[in-house]
């Protein structure tokens, strides 16, 4: 059997090309960079992180840096982090969307802050309303939530 500088070359630029390929393709989308939560290794974080939707308001899923985030759109439109601690009391709006109660936090509108009320840990999420509806994004994020976190009590209690 004779060796062929030929016969090696080949499987090796074919090897670093489909490399090359890989690398450029995870360079397009690069990670969000979040700040993680206080909490946010709480199991209950793990449960809603494990629940994420893969896309919110027709925006898919990006990769976040940081433990018990989401970040859905290019450039990101809705942020999600869990492990906040949980709201006793607040003078914000409350709401109800996608089966959660959210307190809603209008001082950096356009974007606006959706904090969870009555759930411990809490979770926020920031949407940017000039193309998201914030009820929308909430919906879709509401399944994970209500299933990771359970609510102790609602923003209609006598005792809230």
């Amino acid at each position: 059997m004779t060796f062929s500088l030929r016969n090696f070359i080949r499987p090796l630029l074919s090897l670093v090309a489909v490399g090359l390929a890989a690398a450029s393709l995870t360079a397009c989308t690069q990670a969000v960079t979040l700040e993680a939560a206080p909490d946010s290794n709480n199991p209950r974080c793990a449960a809603v992180t494990v629940r994420l939707p893969d896309s919110v308001a027709g925006f898919k899923s990006r990769t976040t840096d940081a433990q018990a985030t989401g970040a859905w759109g290019t450039p990101a439109r809705v942020l999600l982090r869990c492990g906040l601690p949980e709201v006793k009391a607040s003078t914000l709006t409350c709401v109800t969307a996608g089966g959660v109660d959210w307190l809603v936090d209008p001082s950096e509108a356009p974007s606006y802050r959706f904090i969870t009320f009555g759930r411990n840990p809490a979770t926020e999420v920031i949407v940017d309303s000039k193309h998201v509806s914030g009820s929308t994004a909430l919906d879709s994020l509401g399944a994970a939530i209500s299933q990771g976190v359970p609510v102790d009590r609602l923003c209609t209690d006598p005792k809230s």
